[in-house]
């Protein structure tokens, strides 16, 4: 069983390929597409633990893609990555609930941990919604 199903969305071939064996070999499902419209499409027909999206792209750039995968599932965690980083990219996608902000070119090490924090802060919320659910069914039973 795969450590967690990753979405790619970069418009560059060789970066989506890189990261698709590096996150394999490190035990990860990755799906990976080559735009913002088709990274959004394949974000609504799947299922994903964690999103790394670059944020130059030309039909949808990563801020776009970032608000409409959020609007989608408020809870998914999307790393942006990108080799044009400013203080107001920065910003806007913090600002807008991306988990962290990498610059390319990055260090291997420092991108597979961020996957795996990502993934296991993705897992915690989940469970923890779970739990939240659960503790209020009981107390509806309980009260009843």
């Amino acid at each position: 069983m795969a450590e967690g199903n990753i979405l790619v969305i970069d418009d560059e071939l060789v970066m989506c390929e890189f990261l698709r064996d590096l996150l394999e070999d490190r035990g990860y499902a990755v799906n990976f597409v080559l735009s913002g419209n088709e990274g959004v499409k394949a974000f609504q027909q799947g299922s994903y633990d964690a999103v790394v999206c670059d944020l130059k792209m030309p039909d949808m750039d990563g801020i776009q893609v970032l608000e409409r995968i959020r609007e989608l599932d408020p809870d998914s965690v999307i790393i942006v990555i990108t080799g044009y980083p400013s203080f107001e990219t920065v910003q806007s996608a913090l600002r807008l609930g991306a988990y962290d902000y990498i610059t390319k070119p990055f260090n291997i090490e420092e991108i597979s941990f961020v996957i795996k924090r990502a993934i296991a802060f993705r897992k915690l919320i989940l469970t923890n919604k779970r739990l939240m659910k659960d503790l209020e069914e009981q107390n509806i039973k309980l009260v009843s």
